[in-house]
């Protein structure tokens, strides 16, 4: 169209035309005469702006998406650093609780052995100067460890020092098959000779080759003079085997160790041993049997009325094999204890 006098007077027309049903429409609310024409253009054009819509949105989401990249990215990889960070923060928490626990049961042996000792962690292992069950434990001649020290923790006997640096010492494990120490039976005090087998169990000589054995006897170190290389009374194992004696002047056993020598961790070198010989006191009680319990006494027809519930009915005695109950305290305070099985 061209820019002539009539075109600008048609363009004054229509302003002033638009203009007016704009008043209409807002004067008339919701009576306004134009009210059926928008509701008609309404319908007419909506479905078409929604195509428009739904067409170009796709687009503007795309290019939403590529201006904040570099945002989300940013937050992603910091969620996975925070991520990362948690789990190692639990897996610490995880170890320092085992380690407690460990160091919580060395502490419980050391005690009832009077045994002085200074703990260290085990930082290596493998063979080392020709041994082949060997671990390095971060404690040294700084710290008041020298060769031929007893190492323990919480289970039992570990091993000796075999190797004494600055700061870390080698320990020659108790399963390595050139590991010999004295032995004590329990409650027989049947002396032997303990040696290592690798992943099986330490053979045991005992010299008294009449000796009374049974499975599940327990034994600890029988000592050395002045505590080197061991001092008395740590845990060793129990017996899981007794081989044939064909005669022989010797006993034979097989001791499964109390300590897990591929799961070592916290351990403790006895700088100073007891000044007397602990014997059976480092070993843990014993499980107590269960009582049984006695069976109800109960009246048949026509017989004898019973006594109390679970009671002896009067008259009677209890039967000469009842079970004792293990549970019942002495007057000293004291619980016995079952020496059966030695």
């Amino acid at each position: 169209m061209r820019d002539t006098k009539e075109s600008r007077l048609l363009l004054v027309l229509l302003v002033v035309v638009a203009f007016a049903l704009i008043t209409v429409d807002i004067r008339g609310g919701e009576n306004s005469p134009l009210d059926r024409p928008r509701q008609a253009a309404q319908s007419a054009f909506g479905p078409v702006e929604n195509a428009v819509a739904g067409a170009v949105d796709p687009v503007g989401n795309a290019m939403d998406a590529v201006k904040h990249s570099g945002d989300r990215n940013g937050t992603i990889s910091r969620l996975e650093r925070e991520n990362a960070a948690l789990k190692q923060q639990l897996g610490s928490k995880d170890i320092t609780r085992n380690r407690a626990a460990e160091l919580d049961r060395m502490l419980g042996t050391a005690g009832a052995g009077r045994y002085t000792i200074k703990g260290a962690q085990v930082i290596a292992i493998g063979a080392a100067q020709g041994f082949s069950w060997t671990v390095t434990i971060d404690a040294g001649s700084d710290d008041g460890v020298a060769r031929d020290m007893t190492v323990i923790n919480g289970d039992g006997l570990v091993g000796r020092v075999t190797t004494v640096g600055a700061s870390t010492s080698t320990v020659l494990l108790a399963n390595d098959p050139d590991f010999t120490v004295g032995t004590r039976l329990e409650k027989s005090m049947e002396l032997g000779f303990a040696t290592g087998q690798g992943n099986r169990p330490m053979r045991v000589q005992l010299l008294n080759g009449k000796a009374n054995v049974h499975d599940g006897d327990r034994l600890v170190t029988f000592g050395s003079e002045a505590g080197k290389p061991f001092v008395a009374g740590v845990p060793v194992g129990r017996i899981v085997g007794i081989d044939p004696s064909g005669g022989n002047l010797t006993k034979t056993v097989q001791v499964q160790p109390f300590v897990s020598f591929t799961r070592l961790d916290i351990v403790g070198v006895v700088v100073v041993g007891p000044r007397t010989d602990p014997r059976d006191s480092v070993l843990p009680p014993r499980p107590t049997p269960p009582a049984t319990a006695r069976p109800r006494n109960t009246a048949k027809p026509g017989g004898t009325p019973s006594g109390p519930p679970g009671g002896t009915p009067s008259g009677t005695t209890p039967p000469a094999d009842a079970v004792p109950d293990y549970n019942t305290t002495l007057g000293n305070g004291s619980t016995p204890t079952n020496s059966s099985g030695g």
